[in-house]
């Protein structure tokens, strides 16, 4: 939180090291480090500072005046906001036209969505899922929460205004408060759907909107410009305990909990949001230790700059990650990719976002112009910019939306693509085979059922069982798979063994593989093939299928995540689809585990 100007509030450093800690685990997530699945909580820790902060500055303004000075707090909202992003679009959309203009087409939709701040719904209506998407990210895909916090500076100051005109009481605007939130947070219980895609919960306005809204309840009882500085040994223990107890919830839940945890939607991010709340009361109120440790001078340097690190770390990661990596996390790309959004994120603080956030736009054009009359550094700045804001036009406008990336065929999100028309299983050559489900020609019985990974191998399968049927569909989901076992069974066409090739398309519950295994109680031998796929569910759907695999006697586990380990050469640009050499092992790892 940068320090307040014109005396408009009360500088609170221990914030700044709560910002610090939240966006450190965003960053933590998006490298998919395995000892903190739960860093994506740290935007909900964002939510509900900023629905503090922002209904606190609107409150003492309020008190002070009588009113709200809407022209003030709009346009320090855009000062703050817009500069920063505008420029990384613009680099980010540079980098992109120069280095990989496949992604360009793609892109529009995020960056317009951006800058109207309706991301998140613009995902929501593409489908665009948050965790199970394939190919190549967007670099924008974070964009969805600045487009929540600003939905929300956008609506809380007029309904704020209305309660503070005509709620007398101020503890009944407190309860209104406070059944927004608990409304919100029953619409994200009731319509997340366990063992599925939680994007539109996850996303929602809506759904999220209880963490800013308990913020907001938290500035009405807890102003932080009505604080002593004095207090009692005793009373400054008791509050630094109970925040104490609050942060180490928070720590907690992000190294235990991930983004497919039912417990998270059902409450788990309800508890988050009080757990913040306590501890931002805590580190608000100036004779806390806690405070004071969490305002260190490290902390407190990264917390201010969180905005400009939050921006820049997503794109810098996406565009730097390899695009096939079967060999783990290296920590030294890591720690480089850290390193380099931090210092993107010093430089838009100190020549962007801070000049303009003190002195507004003017006082930073008559600076750039200063700069530009200083003959060598003027012209680089010039040219610089110049280059950036052609490539940038180029880019956006250049490329129509029939530019063909250079990919395979199922480099794109497999829940969206429905099932595989007849005709489109191709052929080690090239050719056809006459439908997405493929008749036993004669010998032994097998059944395959399975996603667009079976449709990779399927040729090669073919090869090695000659009589097998083969049934995949692209996205379809672990939850499916006894529909169309059902229907093999119905058809008289169920084999003695069953290969069940799933997972790719995101995590499902330990009772659903139970339910779908237990239908296969007559089946001789059940094959479960686990996957490798560049996403946070991989372990969560490896672990379910080998702790389940293990309670069956008529189950074998197929390793194909340790049969691929360090083969970069077996996978196509999503690192989860086949080309040929990997097809050709997959498929033969897999006949190699049916019994004899």
């Amino acid at each position: 939180m940068p320090k307040p100007l014109k005396g408009n509030g009360r500088y609170m450093p221990g914030l700044d090291g709560l910002r610090a800690l939240a966006v450190l685990a965003v960053i933590v997530y998006h490298l998919d480090s395995r000892w903190a699945p739960g860093g994506l909580l740290g935007v909900g820790v964002f939510f509900v500072l900023s629905g503090y902060l922002i209904t606190d500055i609107l409150i003492a303004q309020w008190k002070r005046y009588g009113r709200l000075d809407w022209k003030d707090f709009w346009l320090r909202r855009i000062r703050r906001l817009m500069p920063a992003l505008f420029v990384m679009i613009a680099v980010v959309a540079a980098w992109i036209t120069l280095f990989d203009h496949s992604q360009l087409a793609s892109l529009r939709g995020d960056v317009l969505s951006a800058l109207l701040y309706v991301n998140n719904w613009w995902r929501i209506y593409h489908e665009v899922s948050y965790f199970s998407s394939f190919g190549p990210p967007s670099p924008f895909g974070h964009f969805w929460s600045l487009a929540v916090e600003e939905q929300f500076y956008l609506l809380w100051p007029l309904l704020l205004v209305i309660g503070l005109r005509f709620v007398t009481r101020r503890r009944w605007l407190l309860g209104l408060t406070l059944a927004l939130a608990l409304l919100s947070a029953l619409a994200m219980a009731l319509i997340y759907e366990p063992g599925s895609d939680p994007s539109r919960v996850y996303y929602g306005t809506d759904t999220r909107a209880f963490a800013l809204l308990i913020g907001a309840a938290l500035a009405m009882v807890w102003p932080s410009r009505q604080f002593t500085v004095k207090a009692a040994q005793r009373a400054r223990l008791i509050l630094d305990c109970i925040g104490g107890v609050a942060l180490m919830t928070i720590v907690v839940m992000i190294g235990l909990t991930d983004q497919y945890d039912s417990f998270l939607y059902r409450g788990g991010f309800v508890l988050l949001s009080v757990a913040t709340a306590i501890v931002v009361a805590v580190l608000a109120h100036p004779v806390s230790r806690l405070g004071k440790v969490m305002g260190c001078k490290p902390l407190r340097w990264l917390g201010v700059r969180s905005y400009g690190i939050y921006l820049w770390h997503y794109p810098v990661i996406v565009l730097t990650r390899p695009e096939v990596n079967t060999g783990g996390t290296s920590i030294v790309r890591s720690i480089l990719q850290v390193g380099i959004s931090i210092v993107l994120a010093a430089l838009s603080w100190r020549f962007i976002e801070e000049p303009i956030r003190k002195s507004g736009f003017k006082y930073a054009w008559r600076q750039v112009r200063r700069w530009g009359s200083m003959p060598i550094l003027g012209r680089m700045a010039s040219v610089c910019m110049m280059l950036v804001l052609t490539i940038c036009v180029i880019g956006m406008t250049g490329f129509t939306s029939d530019t063909k990336p250079d990919s395979v065929s199922y480099e794109r999100n497999d829940l969206q693509t429905g099932t595989i028309p007849p005709g489109s299983i191709p052929k080690p050559n090239g050719s056809k085979q006459p439908s997405g489900i493929l008749k036993p020609d004669a010998g032994r019985k097998v059944t395959a059922i399975g996603d667009s990974v079976l449709l990779d191998i399927a040729p090669y399968l073919q090869e090695h069982l000659p009589g097998i049927t083969i049934d995949g569909k692209v996205g379809r989901q672990m939850s499916q798979a006894k529909g169309a076992i059902d229907q093999h069974k119905s058809n008289g066409e169920l084999g003695d063994v069953v290969i069940i090739v799933l997972g790719t398309n995101g995590t499902f519950s330990e009772k659903t593989l139970f339910t779908l295994l237990d239908s296969l109680e007559n089946v001789q031998q059940i094959l479960l093939v686990n996957i490798r796929v560049p996403r946070p569910w991989e372990r969560d759907v490896n672990l379910t299928l080998a702790e389940t695999a293990k309670q069956f006697s008529n189950v074998t586990l197929v390793d194909w995540h340790m049969a691929s380990s360090d083969k970069d050469s077996y996978f196509s640009r999503d690192g989860v689809h086949l080309g040929e050499e990997g097809a050709k092992a997959y498929a033969s790892l897999v006949a190699d585990a049916i019994k004899p």
